[in-house]
């Protein structure tokens, strides 16, 4: 029983974070329903933790009465036809309500005391498209060339903490009809809204991709009072072309050798005015060399003056925690991009309950366990095992009263 880890998850998912309490408070629309609808997301949500690919897969699941151990005798289980309809009409504000609490225990159990690098708390964004298909479409599915597809943005935290999903909105047609602007920006703007409301002043900085490299971004980032790195590629900002051009002209403030895993890396720094933009960036040019004589190149433009370059190195490098601890974990592993459910609640019920499964799951590894396992694919097989050893034990874990 020591070494059961599902149990181990199932307590650290009560004790401290609460999960049942959050469970508790959810409702659906459902017209007399059988199965209270609490008992039912749990059940989704732990097959999300076990890293189900689809619904057949649950499916089986409940056939072979792998969770019937975790609730008391003589309750019945709902099976995947009631599940489907639960996740169609559940309240999804109840769901991203437990997701902001998940942030918010770990802020308040100091996980991101220290920063996540170099003594701020980073945070990137990125969007993604969720899924698509040629065939199946809903009322909320984007649309182009035939091709109907859901998208958005999703913002989590980068550096040395877990890898934790902050929050994710998703991009609507109605809404890209209406704005002029590009269609992820204008949902990467509602979401880090959103992050500051929630959260207050857990996010010091934000770091996006060239999309981001104008004055819109920029000035509503500052006016929530969160610092900006993004990255500067081709451009038609008069200044910023104009600035590249002057920091060619010159020598490299700093060199390092042997950092980072790079031979050389040449640092070139300037600052600079925007246009529309009434305070001054700063314009940093980092130019690496491998040690197969390959080169390549990052230019960002950023509002924190005063922050070291090796820093400002580690920010933008670690932009790609998002697409590798998030996007690329969640899709290969998770089902990030398999269309469970084409409804529109059913999607924003789904993304809730995968992104709540996997910062708990990171949580889990990083604070519980203190990393003993060096993969995720490991600690799951561990969690399947747990859970079939449950069903030779009498008590049970949770409780849907």
């Amino acid at each position: 029983m020591r070494r059961n880890y599902f149990v181990k998850l199932l307590k650290y998912m009560k004790n401290v974070y609460h999960i049942d309490h959050g469970l508790s408070r959810l409702t659906d629309r459902r017209v007399s329903p059988k199965y209270k609808t609490p008992q039912v997301i749990l059940i989704t949500l732990l097959a999300f933790q076990l890293r189900i690919k689809s619904m057949n897969e649950l499916k089986y699941l409940l056939k072979e009465n792998e969770f019937r151990s975790l609730f008391s005798s003589g309750t019945q289980l709902p099976q995947i036809d009631t599940i489907i309809d639960t996740l169609k009409s559940v309240d999804t504000i109840g769901l991203k309500s437990i997701l902001k609490y998940t942030v918010r225990k770990a802020q308040k159990n100091k996980v991101f005391q220290n920063g996540t690098i170099g003594g701020l708390t980073v945070a990137a964004i990125d969007g993604t498209k969720f899924f698509g298909s040629n065939i199946k479409c809903c009322s909320e599915c984007m649309k182009r060339n035939g091709h109907n597809f859901h998208s958005g943005a999703v913002m989590s935290t980068i550096g040395d903490t877990p890898t934790m999903v902050l929050g994710f909105d998703q991009q609507r047609s109605w809404e890209e009809n209406l704005s002029k602007e590009e269609g992820e920006l204008n949902v990467a703007k509602r979401l880090i809204a959103s992050i500051k409301e929630n959260y207050g002043t857990l996010v010091d900085v934000v770091v996006y991709d060239a999309l981001a490299c104008n004055s819109v971004w920029i000035n509503h980032c500052v006016n929530l009072g969160i610092d900006v790195v993004v990255r500067a590629k081709e451009n038609n900002i008069k200044s910023l072309r104009q600035i590249k051009k002057e920091t060619n002209k010159k020598d490299p403030k700093v060199i390092w050798y042997d950092k980072d895993g790079y031979e050389r890396v040449e640092v070139y720094e300037s600052e600079y005015e925007m246009e529309h933009v009434d305070q001054a960036l700063k314009f940093v040019k980092f130019t690496m060399k491998r040690s197969n004589d390959r080169y390549s190149q990052i230019m960002i433009v950023t509002t924190l003056m005063e922050t070291g370059l090796h820093t400002l190195f580690k920010m933008i490098r670690g932009r790609w925690d998002i697409e590798n601890s998030i996007f690329n974990n969640l899709k290969t592993e998770c089902g990030l991009e398999h269309c469970y459910i084409h409804n529109g609640n059913a999607i924003e019920a789904i993304l809730c309950l995968i992104f709540i499964a996997s910062n708990i799951m990171q949580l889990f590894l990083t604070k519980r366990l203190r990393n003993q396992y060096g993969t995720q694919k490991e600690i799951v097989r561990l969690l399947f095992k747990g859970l079939y050893f449950l069903k030779y034990q009498k008590e049970y874990s949770f409780s849907t009263a």
